[in-house]
Order: structure tokens, then sequence, then C-alpha cells
């Protein structure tokens, strides 16, 4: 019997999060939750696993929303710090259980990876001081599927301007965010999901970021029964008045908005 499979959106914003510090847009100022953005993130659930895709900095407040303690790992798609800048978080996790130590497990490509252990060096000396992080990283080879305790996983290489960033498929369901490009080899990866989640930035093109029209171009070459945008900004407009302008598969997503495969 198929695993149900759940996805939570724990932060469909950009970098900024919206509303934006400062701002007075329509946007930023609007009551509608739905236009109220954490920084990127989600959630897969697959039977009793449960996986988090990036830890920024909102990854605190995230994780006490959906009353979350206990993870199977975390996977990140790069090194940006709207992606990492919450990994020390994962403090709450390992002691929840004190005097048992549940160690967090990280999946990332090679320069993700490094940039983590520089960012964090605290969490890898050899002398440590009380309560420090208990992190134990894991490379990936973004050419090549991995398992984490029998879920078979697919990475997904895309290009965010000047380097690499990594989506990843589990089953029926995709995830990919801040993708600017991605090759024809790639989309052959996504080909067959049933629900995709994809960055689109805004309406108007971006040197680094899916627009709308890009992230709908994708959709369209993998043909998904649904597909979710993600990672948007202020400039995406109003949630109510935005998502009339997508095709009927097509979702803006919203921050808690869960799918189910």
């Amino acid at each position: 019997m198929a695993q149900r499979v759940v996805l939570t959106f724990l932060g469909t914003g950009t970098s900024q999060g919206v509303p934006v510090i400062g701002c007075q847009c329509p946007v930023c100022c609007s009551a509608d939750p739905r236009d109220n953005r954490l920084r990127t993130s989600a959630m897969v659930e697959i039977g009793d696993k449960r996986f988090i895709i990036d830890a920024g900095p909102d990854f605190r407040v995230q994780l006490l929303r959906e009353g979350v303690s206990h993870i199977t790992a975390i996977l990140l798609t790069h090194k940006h710090k709207d992606h990492i800048g919450g990994i020390d978080d994962v403090r709450a996790l390992n002691f929840v259980d004190y005097p048992q130590i549940h160690t967090v497990h990280i999946y990332a490509t090679a320069q993700t990876v490094a940039c983590v252990e520089k960012d964090y060096d605290y969490a890898f000396f050899t002398e440590r001081y009380r309560g420090t992080p208990e992190i134990s990283l894991h490379t990936i080879d973004p050419e090549q599927s991995f398992a984490i305790d029998g879920v078979d996983i697919i990475p997904i290489r895309g290009r965010h301007a000047h380097f690499e960033v990594t989506g990843y498929r589990f089953g029926e369901l995709a995830y990919i965010t801040d993708f600017k490009d991605i090759d024809k080899t790639e989309i052959e990866k996504l080909k067959g999901v049933k629900a995709l989640v994809i960055n689109a930035l805004r309406f108007t093109p971006h040197d680094s970021h899916f627009s709308v029209a890009e992230a709908l171009e994708v959709i369209d070459q993998v043909k998904p029964e649904r597909a979710y945008l993600t990672h948007m900004s202020h400039e995406i407009g109003l949630h109510a008045q935005a998502e009339c302008q997508l095709p009927n598969n097509v979702k803006f997503a919203y921050d808690t908005l869960k799918i189910e495969l």
C-alpha cells in the first residue's frame, strides 16, 4: 500500500519575507493571512518520516506553529541565508527528550555542506561547549538518487543565476525553489509527478529566480496534475487578486497550506 504523503508549506516568501520591513504597499498591509509569508521552507511527511526542506531565519517560528518536535532529516536546497539561517535552532530538537540526544541529519550538496560547516563551525569543533547543536552532515551527489530511512529521494539540479541549487523529488511529489534555469535532463526527472512545487518570485522577469511565466513554462513541460508556486515576493500582488491569473491546475501556495497525495 502506498504511503500517505503530506506537504506543509512552512513558508512561501522570498528572502525578505512578506510583509517587508518598512513597506506600506497593499500586500504588506494586507489583512489576508495568505499575504503574510515567512521565508520559504516546507515539511514533507511520508508515513512516519518527516523531512524539512530548508531551515531559514524563520525556522523556529515555523516549527512552533506546526507543533513539530521530532524530524527525520533536513534537506537543503542551497547556501543562501534565507535557506540555512535557522540551523542553530535544531538544538531544541536535539534535546527535546533530554537526556536522550537526537542528532539532526542534514543533507545537501558539497557546496552547501561547506557553507554550513563555515557558518556553524562551533557545532563541529572537537571540544564544544554544552548545548552546541548536534548535527550530522551528509553530502549528496546531485546526479544520484539516495535514500533516508527507506524513503527514496531524487535530487533535481537547477541554476540560481551563478550557481547550482537542488530540488527534491519524493515519488509523485517534487519541490524546487530558487531556480532560474533548468536543463531538459532535469525536466525529464520531474515527469510523472502528480504535484509540483516551483518558485515564482513575481510576474516580471528577475535575474536569478523564475518569474510566473517561466514557472508556468516548466509546469507545461512537466505536466503535473497540479502545481503550486512558492518563494514569492510582495511584488506578486494580493493573493486573492493574483491567483485568478493562473491556469486552473496551478495555485499560489501560502503559509500553512497542506497538500496530500
